[in-house]
């Protein structure tokens, strides 16, 4: 089911009234009822795929006990196999038919030809994410951070809670299931931020996202017609698109998340205002990042055994990072781009230069240099977007040098002004948010006003979604 959807604003409303008004006396039949919503929620996409997602719940939560054994080599033992177990399910599914073609390709290089059959089989949405989820809880048992959950439907509610199930945030075990094995009183407040969260998150998507991806595509799909300009004019398009995209699903999620009682982790903190690579990366898909930090790079050794292994392992975490994204090399270009980016920060000491402060805090405008630092950062990740948003490396290298040779017609972009229009909405309400993304403090203005505001905002949102084609969440791809 997507969040941009008549379907949901219809599931929604109906699940809350359930959980507060019939369940409420009963911490159990919330969690069965969350549980049962959950998988709804995800058989709307595919009842097939449903039983995938409930074989990988059931799976993981019997090797957490295993894990919890006193005998080190039995816990490593079920901490291999729930890695394999997950991983291989998403080497299947995903990343295959890559590796097949790719052997087939290195072959007839030596004159071999292979006959390799490729599945050709969907992906299951939400596969990168939920099987990670059940990796970190494994990987916590393991560790010694938690310790195994006896009751089955709150494990399969930490994994398969529907707002982030399919495209996160990739929760953690300590985080969340304490949440869901503690009892949830109903606060106005935070079901007031939640719906503000709702209602910011569909707009980016509906009403930012969607509408720029109506022009995006086309400049993308049709780009050795367009003059440089438009490319450039065409690459910040997406940059935005695919921002507003993914955020207003974190947004989404989290606002109704927050309707249920539960605290999910935040996703992303304005990143398009960071200072350098490093700090944007500590903003843009927060979950995933400190999963990979956690998870990947400091069992690696991390940055404490010498500088040259720091610098192995952060370009690891980039690589894969690129290939979690899609079984294509562009991915790993563009994860390969950004680990280039993020070296010279590491080598000088001063990737974490930019940690806690907020750009401007103090005031209402960035310094100058404060503010050349974030159209250098940005100029660069809007650069590796073009890797990103390409089907292919030769397609995204023929696009740059597109932009670097087709200087004609270079008052075409004047026809994509919208782009810049879009654009400067989500610069300005990202500007006064900033200070918190979770929030979203609004002006003091007169309650009539701001209902009038929210109404406008409905209505607009509903009646982009009756106009236009309906639209998947980018990420639902990954």
């Amino acid at each position: 089911m997507l969040f941009n959807s008549f379907e949901f604003f219809l599931f929604v409303p109906v699940v809350f009234t359930l959980y507060w008004f019939f369940f409420n006396k009963s911490l159990t039949l919330q969690n069965l009822l969350l549980l049962v919503a959950s998988c709804f929620f995800y058989g709307w996409f595919s009842w097939k795929f449903l039983i995938l997602l409930i074989a990988c719940i059931f799976l993981d939560f019997l090797y957490g006990f295993g894990v919890n054994s006193i005998n080190k080599r039995k816990s490593k033992t079920y901490l291999i196999l729930s890695v394999l177990n997950n991983l291989s399910i998403l080497f299947v599914f995903k990343y295959y038919d890559f590796f097949a073609v790719e052997f087939q390709r290195t072959f007839e290089l030596v004159g071999i030809h292979l006959n390799i059959s490729l599945l050709n089989i969907a992906l299951p949405v939400g596969v990168s994410f939920y099987t990670f989820h059940g990796m970190s809880y494994v990987f916590d048992i393991y560790r010694g951070i938690r310790k195994p959950v006896s009751n089955f439907i709150e494990y399969a509610v930490f994994v398969a809670f529907f707002p982030l199930l399919v495209a996160g945030p990739i929760e953690r075990a300590n985080h969340l299931l304490p949440q869901v094995q503690s009892k949830r009183i109903f606060k106005y407040q935070q079901a007031v931020e939640g719906c503000r969260l709702i209602l910011w998150g569909m707009f980016k998507k509906v009403v930012i996202a969607d509408s720029l991806a109506l022009i995006v595509d086309d400049i993308f799909d049709h780009y050795p017609h367009h003059s440089s300009f438009t490319l450039i004019l065409a690459a910040i398009g997406f940059s935005f698109q695919i921002y507003c995209d993914f955020s207003g699903y974190s947004d989404i999620a989290i606002g109704t998340g927050k309707l249920f009682g539960f605290e999910l982790l935040s996703n992303f903190r304005f990143p398009y205002f960071s200072r350098d690579i490093a700090e944007f990366w500590r903003r843009w898909h927060i979950s995933l990042s400190s999963w990979f930090k956690d998870y990947l790079y400091i069992p690696l050794g991390g940055s404490k055994n010498g500088k040259l292994i720091a610098i192995r392992n952060t370009i690891i975490i980039f690589l894969v990072s690129g290939f979690w994204h899609g079984a294509s090399w562009n991915y790993l270009v563009w994860g390969g781009i950004h680990a280039m980016a993020f070296l010279p920060l590491l080598i000088s000491n001063k990737n974490r230069k930019h940690v806690n402060e907020i750009v401007a805090n103090d005031g209402k405008l960035p310094t100058w240099t404060e503010l050349l630092q974030i159209l250098s950062t940005f100029a660069f990740v809007t650069f590796a977007w073009i890797f990103f948003r390409m089907h292919s490396l030769t397609s995204a290298l023929d696009y740059i040098k597109s932009i670097f040779t087709n200087f004609n017609n270079l008052k075409e972009v004047l026809i994509y002004r919208w782009i810049v229009f879009y654009v400067l909405i989500v610069l300005i309400a990202d500007w006064y948010f900033r200070k918190d993304e979770r929030i979203l403090k609004i002006p003091k203005l007169p309650r009539l006003i701001r209902i009038v505001v929210y109404a406008a905002i409905t209505i607009l949102i509903f009646s982009l979604l009756a106009k236009m084609p309906k639209q998947s969440f980018i990420y639902f791809q990954f």
